[in-house]
């Protein structure tokens, strides 16, 4: 007996077939997502300057364009959105950055200090605990820290004997970096019409998904820096307030920290106990105040600053948020942990508007 069904079935995948494979829309997405992969994975290190102009003429195109519906020219918008964006750079580099290189020497500069009031703390624990501890093994553990501590303090002066060299490439950065933000919003439509040419007509797919990811990468970006900008001014009006020691670089660290989901806040809460420790102790009011008080700020910003700046964002999923970080900033180091986020949204949108098999309904027979 004769399947009737395999005709209908051998139509029905060559339809899939000619509706994925041949589709231009989805191989002009394809060809242009992977040559944007390559171009920032070799070329990262030669471009890291323009993509990071992109990134940062990105995040002030929505301060423009908000300027642009308010009524402003365009050119007027874009002075006054690149004013204020060079006055935080200026306040940036010639007053945060100095605050938190000094408190950092200084944390380092007492850190044998700190190990040795934590090792003598640790050698009460074999008096304390004999049956679990031992004053051998706790000998060991220190010899090892010290050890570690010693290999992390010769590359530190290793990478600080190619400072000068850092040293001449950031001042080049700091050029070329504000010039190409300045043209990329300035020129913002020639820059597209230059690149659209290259693009095919019927590109209705690509325009879809670009649509997606241009709403969930900018509400996620200009609300990821507003949750910085926001945790590190709380963080430093309440460390300031309690006379914590080095209150501007951990503020910084907190801010910072928001930048890897999750895992960022589990990060710095150990430089903040251990400062708050070895300087107010176990005993005094200050370490338990510093504690509720950074309990506090933690829950502020995982209860109103995230629902309220991130409403729009998508919904990611933690192991597909984690799973992200760990791909792209193994990639791309920082930059790609601060965009993961954002790159997952790429990866989403696309599979999301892929065509489907499901969207093609088989032949009839005849």
């Amino acid at each position: 007996m004769i399947n009737e069904d395999k005709p209908v079935n051998l139509r029905f995948l060559k339809a899939t077939l000619r509706h994925v494979l041949p589709n231009n829309q989805a191989v002009s997405l394809a060809i242009l997502l992977i040559v944007i992969f390559l171009m920032i994975y070799f070329l990262s290190d030669l471009l890291m300057p323009v993509f990071a102009s992109i990134v940062i003429a990105y995040l002030l195109e929505g301060l423009a364009g908000n300027a642009e519906k308010r009524g402003l020219p365009r050119l007027l918008a874009v002075y006054l959105v690149f004013s204020v964006f060079l006055t935080c750079l200026i306040f940036l580099l010639f007053y945060l950055m100095p605050i938190v290189s000094q408190q950092s020497v200084e944390l380092v500069q007492h850190i044998p200090e700190i190990i040795s009031r934590a090792q003598n703390g640790i050698m009460r624990l074999p008096d304390m605990y004999p049956k679990f501890i031992s004053e051998n093994k706790i000998q060991q553990i220190m010899n090892a820290v010290q050890k570690e501590l010693l290999t992390y303090g010769q590359n530190v002066l290793s990478l600080s004997a190619a400072s000068v060299i850092g040293l001449v490439s950031a001042l080049i950065y700091l050029f070329l970096v504000p010039m190409m933000v300045f043209f990329f919003l300035k020129d913002k439509r020639l820059f597209i019409n230059w690149f659209l040419q290259f693009m095919p007509r019927d590109r209705h797919l690509t325009v879809r998904v670009w649509t997606e990811v241009d709403t969930q990468i900018g509400n996620y970006i200009r609300g990821k820096f507003s949750e910085v900008f926001i945790l590190w001014l709380m963080s430093y009006a309440t460390f300031a307030a309690m006379d914590m020691n080095y209150a501007m670089l951990l503020a910084v660290l907190m801010g910072l920290s928001v930048i890897i989901p999750y895992i960022g806040a589990t990060l710095v809460t150990l430089p903040v106990l251990i400062v708050a420790y070895f300087q107010w102790g176990l005993v005094g009011d200050e370490f338990m105040t510093i504690v509720i008080a950074y309990s506090i700020i933690q829950a502020l910003d995982a209860v109103v600053l995230i629902p309220l700046l991130f409403s729009e964002a998508v919904n990611l999923h933690p192991v597909a948020i984690i799973i992200a970080i760990l791909f792209f900033g193994g990639l791309w180091g920082f930059w790609g942990v601060f965009l993961a986020i954002p790159l997952a949204t790429v990866v989403k949108a696309v599979l999301t508007a892929w065509p489907r098999i499901g969207d093609i309904e088989p032949t009839a027979p005849c």
